[in-house]
C-alpha cells in the first residue's frame, strides 16, 4: 500500500476526508440557498424559475451534481466508519462520562443530526429533484420556464411537509453549527488570528442558511409568498 493511499485509509485520513467534503457541500448549500431564496422576489415565481432552469441545463451544474452525489456518499459513508472505529477502540463504556463537560450536546449527536438530514434529503429528492429530472413539472411559467414554482406551492400545502423541513433545518444549523468550524480545524486551519472569525463565521453561516431556508416553505404555508 502507497503512502498515499495508506494516509487516506488512516483515521486522520478519513478525518480530513470528512473536511473536505464537508466544505465541499457547504459551499453547495451557499448556492442552493441563493437559488431558492429567489422565491421571495414574490413574482409568482418567475425569477425562481428561471434560476432553476439554469441550474437544471447548465452542464457544469449537472456535472456538479455528480460531484455532489459522490461527496455526499463519501461525508455518510467516512460518518459511519470513523463511528464504528470509535466504538471499537473503546468497547467497553465508561461507568460515567461527562460529555457536557467537554462538550456541546450537538457536537456529540453529529451522527444522530445526520442521519436526520439524510431522512429530509430523500424526501426532498423525491418532492423536487425526482420531479425536474426525471417525471416532467405542470407546464411553464410566463416566461416559458418549466415551473418548479407551482411544485413547491403544492408541496407547502402539506401541514407535515411544511413541520418536516423546518425541524429538519433546526438539526441542519446544529450540524452546521459543529461541522463548520471543525472541518477547519480538521484541515488544520487553526491560527490564533483566524479561529475566531472562523468560529464567528461558522455561527453565523449555521444560523442565517437553516433560517433562509425553513422561511422558503412557512412563507408558502402560510401565503406570505404567492
Amino acid at each position: 500500500m502507497s503512502q498515499k493511499s495508506g494516509f487516506l485509509y488512516s483515521s486522520i485520513g478519513k478525518k480530513v476526508v470528512m473536511g473536505l467534503t464537508g466544505l465541499f457541500l457547504i459551499s453547495f448549500l451557499v448556492v442552493h440557498c441563493f437559488i431558492n431564496a429567489l422565491i421571495f422576489f414574490n413574482d409568482g415565481g418567475l425569477t425562481f424559475n428561471t434560476g432553476a432552469d439554469f441550474m437544471a441545463h447548465n452542464w457544469i451544474i449537472r456535472f456538479g451534481e455528480l460531484v455532489l452525489f459522490a461527496g455526499l456518499i463519501l461525508h455518510i459513508v467516512q460518518a459511519l466508519v470513523l463511528t464504528l472505529e470509535n466504538k471499537k477502540a473503546r468497547p467497553i463504556a465508561y461507568d460515567k462520562v461527562d460529555g457536557a463537560a467537554n462538550s456541546k450536546w450537538y457536537s456529540r449527536s453529529m451522527g444522530l443530526l445526520g442521519t436526520l438530514l439524510l431522512i429530509f434529503l430523500i424526501v426532498h429528492l423525491a418532492h423536487f429533484w425526482v420531479k425536474s429530472r426525471f417525471t416532467g413539472l405542470p407546464g411553464e411559467d410566463g416566461n416559458g420556464h418549466e415551473n418548479l414554482y407551482a411544485v413547491m406551492q403544492e408541496t407547502f400545502k402539506i401541514h407535515w411537509v411544511v413541520l418536516l423541513y423546518c425541524l429538519s433545518m433546526v438539526s441542519l444549523a446544529y450540524h452546521l453549527l459543529h461541522g463548520f468550524q471543525s472541518a477547519f480545524q480538521t484541515l488544520g486551519l487553526n491560527h490564533k488570528k483566524y479561529t475566531p472569525l472562523i468560529k464567528k463565521t461558522g455561527m453565523a453561516f449555521s444560523i442565517i442558511v437553516p433560517l433562509i431556508f425553513a422561511l422558503m416553505p412557512l412563507s408558502l404555508h402560510m401565503g406570505w409568498i404567492k
